[in-house]
């Protein structure tokens, strides 16, 4: 409750678009989980009640997936930020939904190690816009 929860207009719609062409959709209501815990109950919660969950980080997708077009519980990972694990051997990091790129490189600077913008060419980004995803077969 309290902070960590809201149906308040302004931040349903803040929560329902992204950057893409889309139409705003906003959730019912929006959570701020802070643990995996929490997510974990919010998620059972969810299923047993059959309500869409729509997980959302800084809203700067280009796809719709933070639109929730039937409505549902928006997650908002943000507050879920800790960087957990660095081997510099493996050039692995464990962090958690809210680790931004910039906060990610800020805490790397000094490693020799950074985390760059992801690109793509032009025949993935025709692929992407095709509706194949990052992992899908759309094309």
């Amino acid at each position: 409750g309290g902070p960590n929860v809201s149906t308040a207009t302004a931040v349903r719609e803040q929560h329902g678009h992204d950057e893409s062409m889309h139409d705003c959709a906003p959730p019912d209501a929006v959570v701020w989980p802070q643990a995996v815990e929490q997510v974990q109950e919010l998620a059972a919660l969810c299923h047993r009640c059959r309500v869409p969950m729509v997980p959302f980080g800084t809203g700067t997708g280009l796809e719709g997936g933070v639109n929730a077009v039937q409505g549902g519980i928006c997650f908002n990972l943000s507050r879920m930020d800790a960087i957990t694990e660095l081997s510099l051997e493996d050039f692995s990091v464990m962090v958690e939904p809210g680790v931004t790129r910039k906060a990610l490189n800020s805490y790397l600077r000094g490693t020799g190690l950074w985390f760059p913008v992801g690109t793509v060419g032009a025949g993935e980004q025709q692929r992407r816009a095709r509706g194949g995803g990052t992992g899908g077969a759309g094309g």
